[in-house]
């Protein structure tokens, strides 16, 4: 079934944190679709495709580094929206081809003002660029079988806003995410939701509005404020990401550890699982603190299960592991 943006909430891409440890958390929490961290379309060409059957997950893999850059799962497949960071339609295109079969939609990033997707024509560069954004959204409108859709920023005006807001509707896609800030805007500044509001009275298509959800009674906020058909929410998830429960958020220290438990479960790498603990960190304590500093020195997942006192579920699921893969082993007539 193709996705519905109708009446959703969403997690939104985050570099780094946006893994699938987050993401099928968020969704037992309450998110109805959760996107993956923005992928740049100059590494990702660079992958394979490989089923990995310890994990009963599809990998995709850096052919040079065997890196793992992309990890999902069957489970997630029907809410799933794998972001592209491009600025060229053909490689975009090799990309999402490449994925198409394994996530729910394909998102163009048009909204991250960073310096390293700027300084590539990426993300928020992009908005100055319509002709390359109709030819991006088109081609693969024309040659993908999933939903295409994007998200972008305020512009210098509202009235701006919506002539882009428009020219992307006419491309076909299925929904437009709408930030609610500006380029040059920070996150301490309020986003601006009457200018999402104007974006949604000009489409007919669905707006997924973005900026300003702390709680869980702010998904009903901005949507009467805006009319949005959709709701997405970044840093409140980063922080607590049980900010999609309807009965309202649960202690970050249980989280954090639920959290842990997902990054075992889908073998998440430690970078990036370090990364989404001391955002965590950050905002309800401080890095400095003995918390950050035991963190820091963590080397691998077991450690950082040995800190938060889970190792007992690290072993149960290494001990499954090591089952399986004895299992895989012997049907294929190989003794260890």
């Amino acid at each position: 079934m193709e996705l519905d943006y109708w009446g959703k909430h969403v997690l939104a891409p985050m570099v780094r944190v946006g893994t699938i440890p987050l993401r099928m958390l968020a969704a037992e929490y309450g998110a109805d679709i959760t996107y993956g961290e923005e992928l740049v379309d100059h590494k990702f060409v660079k992958c394979y495709r490989q089923e990995n059957e310890e994990l009963q997950t599809v990998d995709f893999i850096e052919k040079d580094t065997k890196e793992v850059v992309f990890r999902t799962s069957s489970l997630e497949k029907h809410r799933v929206v794998f972001q592209i960071g491009t600025a060229d339609a053909l490689r975009a295109l090799k990309v999402a081809q490449l994925v198409q079969n394994d996530v729910a939609a394909i998102d163009i990033n048009m909204g991250c003002p960073k310096s390293f997707s700027l300084s590539g024509g990426m993300g928020a560069a992009l908005l100055s660029k319509p002709d390359l954004i109709h030819d991006i959204l088109t081609t693969l409108k024309r040659n993908l079988n999933i939903p295409v859709t994007c998200k972008i920023r305020l512009l210098k005006t509202y009235a701006d806003t919506v002539e882009l807001a428009r020219r992307i509707e006419s491309t076909g896609v299925s929904a437009i995410g709408v930030h609610g800030r500006r380029v040059a805007d920070r996150p301490r500044d309020p986003a601006q939701w009457d200018g999402i509001a104007e974006v949604v009275s000009a489409l007919s298509i669905p707006v997924i509005a973005n900026g300003d959800v702390f709680e869980y009674e702010d998904f009903q906020r901005i949507k009467d404020a805006t009319g949005a058909a959709s709701v997405m929410v970044a840093r409140a998830a980063c922080w607590n990401v049980s900010v999609f429960r309807p009965g309202g958020k649960l202690p970050w220290e249980d989280v954090k550890k639920e959290y842990i438990k997902k990054s075992i479960l889908w073998d998440n790498d430690i970078k990036s699982t370090k990364h989404e603990l001391k955002e965590m960190i950050m905002h309800y304590s401080c890095l400095e603190f003995a918390e950050g500093k035991l963190l820091n020195k963590c080397k691998d997942i077991a450690d950082v299960s040995d800190m938060y006192g889970v190792r007992s579920y690290y072993d149960e699921v290494q001990g499954l592991r090591n089952k399986r893969r004895h299992a895989s082993f012997a049907g294929a007539g190989i003794f260890i």
